[in-house]
Formats: structure tokens, C-alpha cells, sequence
């Protein structure tokens, strides 16, 4: 599966978990060997608000490079920095971190964006499925833990390109729809992007 280049920016409405808004911009890494994200998000769920800011440094192929994370909530500021060294290992805030052996992308929870990284970078033909752990990071206190997960590209009788999503742990599973820049048009439960 091909994907056209995202555009300069995206936005998502995030809806029914939390109440909340995210903001993307895309650019080409200044190396001219891969892209570099740059987002906010702002949210109120379960009664608490937070503000996670971050920078996601992409391949060519759309696997994680690096992320620099900042997040504001009433308990206070934090940060973190993720560094990854493209063959599934990592390190956050220098140090190394083998839970998260063999992962290749990071997974924001504020962000319905991140969703773009494993489809982007696996590529599946049609009625392939593959498995996509990732670094998953908490919106509230930005703690960093694997998160299993798996993708199927389905078709509609449209031909739109639509995903099975499973994450396990989470006991979660949806239908996810995509534009042709592979980002999320719809993520039932979560959001839904609004340009």
C-alpha cells in the first residue's frame, strides 16, 4: 500500500472518551531522510485536564526515531525523551528499556495521529495483518509501557482503506478509517478528524 505525503497540518476532535482536540503539523526532517511531527493535544477526561505537546522525529519508512514529550496537568510538568534505534530497542530519558524489545513505533494515548506510525510503516496488502507493539505513552503522567497491538487492512464496498484494531490489553478492538496520506479519518469511541 502506497500513501500519498500528509498534508502540512491535520486536526482531530476527540470525542466520547474525552473531550478534547488535537493539532498535527508534518515536515520533511530537516536531513531530507524522513519527517518530523510536531503536535498538541488538549483534553478533559474523567474529570482532569491535560495538555501533552510533542515532536516525533520519523524515517523514511515512518518508524519512530525519537520523541521529545511534554505534558501539563493540575499534578504539575513533566517531560520525557524517547530514543529509539530503529531494530526495536529503546531508551527513555537515557535510559535503556527492554520492555519495549522489538517495539517500532510510539503510541501517544492523547493522540489519534500516532495511529498513522504502524500503517504507514508495515504497508499491508489487502487482508494482511500484522502485529505492531508499541511504546505507549500515558497522556497524565507520561509514563511509557508496550502496548500489543494488531492491524488488518480491510477494504469497504467503496474501496476505502479501513483497518481492524486490536489492543489486547485494553480488551479493545474497532474498525479505524483512513485517508490516502494514511492518517486517521475515524477512530469509533476516540475521535474524528476534522481537517
Amino acid at each position: 500500500m502506497d500513501f500519498r505525503d500528509p498534508p502540512k497540518a491535520a486536526a482531530w476532535q476527540h470525542m466520547k472518551a474525552r473531550s478534547g482536540f488535537e493539532v498535527v503539523y508534518f515536515q520533511h526532517a530537516p536531513s531530507g531522510d524522513g519527517w518530523r511531527v510536531h503536535g498538541c493535544t488538549t483534553a478533559l477526561e474523567d474529570g482532569t485536564t491535560w495538555i501533552v505537546d510533542y515532536e516525533i522525529e520519523l524515517d523514511t519508512d515512518w518508524a519512530t526515531r525519537t520523541a521529545h514529550i511534554s505534558g501539563r496537568s493540575a499534578a504539575g510538568h513533566r517531560t520525557t525523551s524517547i530514543l529509539t534505534d530503529g531494530s526495536g530497542h529503546w531508551q527513555i530519558d537515557g535510559v535503556v528499556s527492554t520492555h519495549l524489545d522489538g517495539c517500532r513505533d510510539i503510541d501517544l494515548e492523547s493522540s489519534a495521529m500516532t495511529n498513522a506510525l504502524p500503517v504507514r510503516r508495515l504497508r499491508l496488502a489487502d487482508g494482511d495483518r500484522a502485529d505492531a507493539p508499541a511504546a505507549y505513552v500515558r497522556a497524565a503522567d507520561l509514563s511509557v509501557e508496550r502496548l500489543d497491538q494488531t492491524y488488518e487492512l480491510v477494504r469497504d464496498k467503496a474501496g476505502q482503506q479501513r483497518y481492524e484494531y486490536a489492543a489486547p490489553a485494553f480488551g479493545f478492538n474497532c474498525r479505524l478509517a483512513y485517508d490516502s496520506a494514511g492518517l486517521v479519518r475515524d477512530y469509533p469511541g476516540i475521535a474524528i478528524r476534522v481537517t
